[in-house]
């Protein structure tokens, strides 16, 4: 078996600017952003702990942008992992960055983007027959999204980046298995010497199309559950359903005096919190001071002080220092806000 034999690699790319998510990705990468107690990068790494063998895989993280922060975190909150990083200085896209990765790349792997959190099971890859599977969601609308078209034998036949029609409903989530990634690093080649780019970037999808052609047999694994954690907006509705699905800490945050907590909601052991209201699907994080304040429907990062406020739809960077009412408030690091 294919695992059992060669270590795993998940591929992660993360290179982008994270413009959409400005102006915390000014001093951050994206995948460090807060969200229901931990980063972005934890809950990506919480999601492979099915794997069917979880001590024998490596990680590797296509970096740009902030790139130094990302080996940092992992030194030094995941010290145990095996790890690698790739470097891309121009943002040629999905295909590209993968193959900057080709000299690590033999064997099985898993390739994720740094946005995408789903629930599902990694628990049969050791096990599986087909060459590749990729990751799927039933959509009402697929026009937004890239979708799998399937034969009758159920095997994809076709990637489409935004369809036209309605047809065809699974909508590609950003993670796919390959058995042997040297096949998948070969598309890229071709793909590249065929110049199969859009607006300078080459995008996966093309590649894969290729394989398909080519015979590659691809199947689908379908999800319930498929997050963003992409834009501002997104970021606060996947931590109000992971805090509403289990990453809540609520039953020791109502031991606090002095606190009304209105579940869900994750605060820190080390926040410090007085004469205040917190929740619902709210997260709070280490060594937050807040006094005086409602907070509610928000993401605050570590070292966040809050007075005299009322925060609603509140995503908040580290170091942040607000004093006054207040509401919807989107504030990078070290921020200072006196209404």
């Amino acid at each position: 078996m294919e695992l059992a034999d060669n270590p795993l690699k998940i591929v992660i790319p993360m290179a982008g600017l994270g413009t959409r998510l400005r102006p915390h990705t000014w001093s951050k990468p994206k995948p460090l952003i807060s969200l229901a107690g931990q980063t972005v990068l934890e809950h990506i790494l919480d999601m492979f702990a099915s794997l069917p063998d979880p001590a024998n895989f490596e990680l590797i993280f296509i970096v740009g942008h902030l790139r130094d922060q990302i080996k940092t975190f992992m030194e030094t909150h995941h010290p145990e992992l095996k790890t690698d990083y790739v470097v891309q200085e121009e943002m040629k896209g999905q295909s590209h960055a993968i193959y900057l990765a080709r000299d690590l790349l033999h064997g099985p792997m898993i390739m994720i983007f740094s946005d995408t959190l789903i629930e599902t099971t990694f628990s049969f890859l050791d096990d599986e027959s087909a060459d590749a599977v990729a990751w799927v969601k039933s959509v009402p609308d697929p026009r937004r999204f890239g979708v799998a078209i399937e034969g009758l034998d159920g095997l994809v036949t076709k990637l489409v980046e935004k369809p036209d029609s309605m047809e065809n409903k699974l909508a590609v989530v950003g993670c796919y298995y390959f058995k042997k990634a040297q096949d998948l690093i070969a598309a890229i080649e071709q793909q590249m010497s065929q110049e199969m780019m859009l607006k300078g970037e080459y995008f996966l999808v093309d590649a894969l199309n290729i394989m398909l052609a080519d015979g590659l047999k691809m199947r689908t694994q379908n999800v319930d559950i498929w997050l963003d954690a992409g834009t501002h907006d997104a970021l606060l509705e996947t931590n109000a359903y992971l805090l509403e699905h289990g990453r809540d800490n609520t039953q020791e945050a109502q031991q606090r005096s002095g606190v009304q907590i209105v579940p869900p909601v994750f605060i820190h052991p080390s926040a410090d919190i007085e004469n205040a209201v917190i929740g619902p699907n709210t997260s709070i994080g280490q060594n937050c001071h807040i006094v005086n304040s409602v907070i509610r429907e928000s993401i605050l990062d570590r070292d966040v002080m809050v007075t005299s406020s009322v925060l609603e739809g509140a995503l908040l960077g580290h170091s942040v220092n607000i004093h006054g009412r207040a509401h919807a408030i989107n504030a990078g690091d070290d921020s200072e806000i006196i209404l």
